[in-house]
């Protein structure tokens, strides 16, 4: 079978991480990454071997990376001419620009979650609606935040058979290499009312009811959710047993944190990073099993997510989704799991 060949469109954060996960995979090579112009993401690529592009087709963008010694192959046309699929890693608000340019090429097309799920009528999550992304056009990985309620909340969704849920979003104010973001010494209440994180769980699985409210704290290093979900008379669960069905669910963590000591997203980073996960990375939701407690009808628990990297296994399921090439979402997770190699059983 011959290899997908995938374009990253934006080598940032994200772009990085996507690039890294689709280069480990043996069903699919990058044919090129692309920057705005020369800096040290460049010599990253370089490093990794990646073909370079600019993001756009400006002959004087282009010419620039020379100035900066490395070597650009082109404009962003020039890149999507030797594309089956690109996964968009632009910043928020470029998608609708870019998306003509995806859909001028003839290129299948993954955004992530900063653009809205209007930009293409279909979003994903590998748990919730791999199949109804299949051999589609373009879609978009929903955010890490909805990502993270996805992975614990759909599997509690198939059990019962409906749900309703609440949750607050407890929001990092910004990635750890921003320096221009806030707040610095605040607590800022998202005063939009609901925040959008329900909505958007509800784009990849509308049956769940849910609400949310969101805000942003001075930290770096991951997102926390509190989350109270109602169960239907007659669920047959225990606190145990949500436990257990969350230790078989792939890409999420549950721990222990008094008996392991890692009761704050410092812990719980400092093990990613003692684990030798690249980047410091944490691919998987952690689930504080101290902190899980079923009462009655009502469930209540806490979640970490590692907003830099939760999505990146994602985008990987979902270009195989988008190809055609996999149908069975937990064969297409377990694969890319499997290939990347910092993955470890925790």
């Amino acid at each position: 079978m011959a290899l997908i060949k995938v374009a990253i469109n934006g080598y940032g954060t994200i772009g990085k991480r996507v690039a890294d996960a689709v280069d480990a995979q043996d069903d699919m090579e990058v044919v090129g990454v692309s920057k705005t112009g020369p800096s040290f993401g460049c010599e990253l690529a370089a490093r990794k071997g990646f073909p370079l592009y600019c993001t756009t087709d400006e002959s004087a963008r282009i010419a620039s990376f020379s100035s900066g010694g490395y070597e650009c192959r082109g404009g962003l046309s020039d890149l999507l001419a030797i594309a089956d699929i690109v996964v968009d890693c632009a910043p928020g608000k470029m998608g609708a620009d870019n998306l003509s340019k995806y859909t001028a090429a003839g290129v299948k097309h993954v955004f992530q979650g900063g653009e809205k799920h209007s930009l293409t009528g279909l979003s994903y999550s590998s748990n919730a609606n791999h199949a109804e992304n299949l051999d589609a056009d373009g879609t978009r990985v929903v955010s890490c935040n909805t990502t993270g309620l996805s992975r614990t909340l759909v599997p509690l969704y198939e059990h019962c058979g409906s749900l309703k849920v609440e949750c607050t979003m407890i929001r990092r104010a910004a990635d750890p290499g921003d320096s221009n973001k806030g707040p610095i010494n605040a607590i800022k209440p998202v005063l939009k009312v609901p925040s959008h994180h329900g909505f958007d769980l509800m784009t990849v699985k509308p049956e769940i009811e849910i609400n949310s409210l969101a805000v942003a704290v001075p930290t770096t290093l991951m997102h926390v959710h509190t989350i109270i979900a109602d169960l239907p008379e007659g669920h047959g669960l225990t606190t145990e047993s949500v436990i257990e069905m969350w230790r078989g669910t792939p890409r999420v963590v549950v721990m222990h944190g008094e008996r392991h000591r890692l009761t704050t997203t410092a812990e719980v980073m400092e093990m990613a990073r003692d684990i030798g996960r690249k980047w410091g990375d944490l691919h998987e939701i952690f689930v504080w099993e101290d902190g899980v407690k079923l009462v009655d009808d009502r469930l209540y628990y806490f979640q970490a997510i590692h907003q830099e990297s939760d999505v990146i296994p994602e985008n990987i399921d979902c270009i195989r989704a988008l190809m055609g090439t996999e149908p069975d979402w937990r064969v297409s997770v377990a694969k890319t799991d499997r290939a990347i190699s910092d993955y470890y059983d925790l």
